[in-house]
This record gives structure tokens, C-alpha cells and sequence, in this order.
């Protein structure tokens, strides 16, 4: 059984809450150590204190509880408050969290006591313990702590989202610090009538239109495993690692599924905005140097030929009357198990290269 790779990205995304409060849990766990020292008991409780088990509960219970903050919010709080004014995201997001904050925090020291005193949960001295911690301070500076590990992991999480998938953990672990060749596929991805369209219902409208469109696009780009790599406009570039793209033909069936969204949610388009957005695209695929680029503004940019190839491909796809062009080179390179129709149908000469690009029409 194959993961979903929705599914994939929601863990992946996860998993990076979970590291933070791994980490951040070792660290309470170093200097609560590092206070305590040979201390067999807290001073401010009276509970029973033993570095290794307090070591290991903290851990994976950290661990555990980003992991639930993570998936709780990739998969359910995101989308409920993606429209939503920062404010809101933080006042509803963080009574939310607060409460299974303290939860967890209760359920962690029931644990604990449990091991402690070796009995059930509900027996007297364990749940006398936890009431007594709960008065404490020391209880709610560990809130406070925790509440902080919080914030980090949905400020994280938010840059992550505005970055892009894989951006900003390809800054932290220098994975483009120095220049990088490698081989990709890029969908440059163009909206038809753009201009008409614009002025037929008035720009502030059709920015709306364009963020429900994009908003569309985003399944089937998780879906087949791509990567946005720049908004420009009305147009949309989507790239892939050359094993990732051809894999399935991946590059062809985000498309292909883009098609399949559209048509499923023309009413909605034309009722809202009283035009049905078609879209032309381009694909082909080369050789490119990928780098962080920047002082002000960090990016992680892409250069090569083959941007400027593509971004010619797709603007013949009007000279053609054609949904989809792709280039010969990646026509040889596409999987011939799952394999797609395609139609010969001329070549492309670009200013300053001698062999031309031959030129298919993808047919859906």
C-alpha cells in the first residue's frame, strides 16, 4: 500500500512539530537536571523526581504532543482559519491550544505518578499529586514553557507555509547554501484571456479569482508530488525532480487533474465570477543551478535555459490551439507503462540555439 502523498506532506509537516518539542523537551529536561542535581524529590511539590524516567517521559511525550499539535493543525485548524485575520488565528488557535496544553500537561504527570507509585491512574496518590502540582507555580511555568514551544511551532509552521514546501528546510540545513546543479521538469502554467478576463470583471475581482483558482490547483500539485515555485501573475511554475516528475508521469497528471477540478467546479466559477478560467501550459525539462540568492530578501532560485525554453513553450500553445505542449526531450524521458496521447506537431527555434525543440500536443 502506497501513502497518498497529501498524506506524505500532512507527516512530513507533523513530524517538524514533533522535533521542535522533542527538542525544546530535552532542554527543560537538561536544566531541570542541572537545578535538581541529585534531588529525589521536587521542592515545590513533594512529587518524586528521578532524571531518567523524567528524561524519557518528557521526550516522548513532547515528541508525542507535537506530533498531535501538528497534524491537528495541517490537517483540520489550517484550513478552518485559511481566510481568517491573523488575530483570529490567534486568539481561537491558542484557547485551543491552551486546553490541550494543560490536558496533556495533566496527562503527563498522571503518567509519571503512575510509574512512580506503581498503581492506576484514579488511585488516591496519584490524582492527590496532580492536584497538588496544579496549585503550584511550578505547573504553570511549565505551561508557560510549553506555551512558548507553541508559539515557535506555528510561527514555524506559518513561514513554512509563505516560504513554500521545503524552502525553509532547505535554509536551515544549508541543502542550497552553495550553488547546486541538479535536473528538473517545469509546468509553466498560464491563464487563457487573462487580460480580458480582468477587465470584463474588474481587478479587485479578479484577484479573488485567481486566489480560488490557485486554491484549486493545490490538490493536484500535492497529489502528483510537485513543487510551486513562483506565482507570477495570472501564470503559476510547478517543478519537479527529473525522477519525481516521470515518476507515473507526474508533470502530465497534475494537469491532467488540474483539467479534471475546473470541470468539476465550473457552476462555482461561473456563479461567482461569471467566467470559467481555462488554463494553457508548457513543459519540458533540463539541466538547472539552484542556489540561495539575496541579502534583504532570501530566495532560492532556479537558473538555466530551460526556464526561458519552457516559458516559450507554453506561450505556443495559442499558435497551436493546444492545452498542453511539451518538448520532445521530456516526451523520451516520460514512463511508457502509464503512457499518454500525443500529437507531432512542429518545432520551436529559440534566439541563439542551433537545434530546435520539437514540439506535442498533450491530448486529454
Amino acid at each position: 500500500m502506497v501513502l497518498h502523498p497529501r498524506y506524505k506532506r500532512y507527516f512530513r509537516q507533523a513530524f517538524y512539530f514533533g522535533l521542535i518539542w522533542l527538542i525544546f523537551g530535552l532542554v527543560y529536561s537538561l536544566l531541570e537536571y542541572g537545578i535538581l542535581g541529585r534531588v529525589t524529590l521536587y521542592p515545590s511539590t513533594g512529587n518524586r523526581y528521578h532524571f531518567s524516567s523524567a528524561l524519557l517521559y518528557t521526550a516522548t511525550g513532547s515528541f508525542l504532543m507535537g506530533m498531535l499539535q501538528g497534524w491537528i493543525e495541517v490537517v483540520w485548524l489550517r484550513k478552518r482559519f485559511a481566510k481568517s485575520p491573523l488575530w483570529t488565528k490567534i486568539l481561537c488557535k491558542g484557547s485551543f491550544y491552551l486546553i490541550l496544553l494543560i490536558v496533556f500537561l495533566a496527562s503527563l504527570t498522571v503518567a509519571t505518578n503512575m510509574k512512580h507509585f506503581n498503581t492506576g491512574p484514579f488511585h488516591p496518590e496519584v490524582l492527590n499529586s496532580l492536584l497538588v502540582f496544579m496549585k503550584k507555580f511550578a505547573f504553570w511555568s511549565v505551561t508557560i514553557y510549553a506555551a512558548m514551544i507553541l508559539g515557535i511551532a506555528l510561527l514555524f509552521s506559518e513561514i513554512s507555509d509563505y516560504l513554500g514546501v521545503g524552502v525553509l528546510r532547505n535554509f536551515f540545513i544549508g541543502t542550497y547554501h552553495r550553488p547546486k546543479g541538479e535536473k528538473r521538469i517545469f509546468m509553466f502554467l498560464d491563464m487563457k484571456s487573462s487580460t480580458t478576463i480582468a477587465e470584463h470583471i474588474g481587478h479587485e475581482k479578479y484577484f479573488k479569482l485567481l486566489k480560488a483558482c490557485y486554491a484549486d490547483m493545490t490538490d493536484p500539485v500535492l497529489e502528483t508530488s510537485g513543487e510551486i515555485y513562483q506565482y507570477v501573475g495570472d501564470e503559476i511554475v510547478v517543478s519537479w525532480p527529473i525522477n519525481v516528475g516521470i515518476y507515473q508521469n507526474n508533470c502530465i497528471r497534475c494537469f491532467s487533474k488540474i483539467e479534471d477540478v475546473f470541470r468539476k467546479n465550473k457552476d462555482f466559477y461561473l456563479a461567482q465570477f461569471n467566467v470559467f478560467p481555462e488554463f494553457k501550459a508548457g513543459f519540458h525539462l533540463g539541466a538547472v543551478t539552484t542556489g540561495e540568492i539575496g541579502i534583504i530578501k532570501k530566495d532560492i532560485i532556479h537558473t538555466g535555459d530551460v526556464l526561458n525554453t519552457t516559458a516559450r513553450i507554453q506561450a505556443q500553445c495559442n499558435a497551436y490551439n493546444a492545452k498542453a505542449l511539451i518538448s520532445g526531450d521530456l516526451l523520451e524521458e516520460l514512463q511508457k507503462k502509464d503512457p499518454i496521447e500525443f500529437e507531432r506537431i512542429g518545432k520551436l527555434t529559440l534566439r541563439g540555439k542551433k537545434t530546435p525543440v520539437q514540439l506535442y500536443r498533450v491530448q486529454f
